[in-house]
């Protein structure tokens, strides 16, 4: 019995038994296109989903990005304002004849008639 034996068994030549067979066949085509089908769907649908992951990334860190230009862009809008609040103080104060009188006597040492200017050097913090 070490030995196996091929059995010979002849097919029964009906038309029922070939119509079996073409049922068989017509399946395993119909499972071998639908395996088919299911694959290419898989694989358009992996492809599909990258593309959107990496669009979706893509313009998050775009938003980002922007995000933070925003910010940094107002911030740089609240100094310019403030700068300008402070210029349009300045214009205020120079339509004033007394400030300007003071401003030329600190700045460029001009006096009024009968006063002395002295020179006094500032000291430094940090000595």
């Amino acid at each position: 019995m070490g030995a196996e034996q091929k059995r010979i068994v002849s097919k029964i030549q009906t038309t029922y038994v070939k119509q079996q067979e073409y049922a068989e066949i017509a399946s395993a085509r119909k499972k071998k296109l639908l395996v088919r089908r299911l694959s290419m769907f898989l694989v358009f649908a992996a492809i599909l989903s990258y593309l959107m992951i990496s669009s979706s990334s893509s313009q998050a860190a775009k938003l980002n990005a922007k995000l933070a230009q925003k910010k940094q862009l107002n911030h740089e809008l609240k100094e310019l304002k403030e700068q300008r609040d402070i210029l349009n103080e300045n214009i205020i104060k120079l339509n004033d004849d007394d400030y300007i009188g003071k401003l030329a006597r600190k700045e460029y040492f001009f006096s009024n008639k009968g006063e002395i200017i002295f020179n006094i050097p500032e000291d430094k913090k940090g000595k």
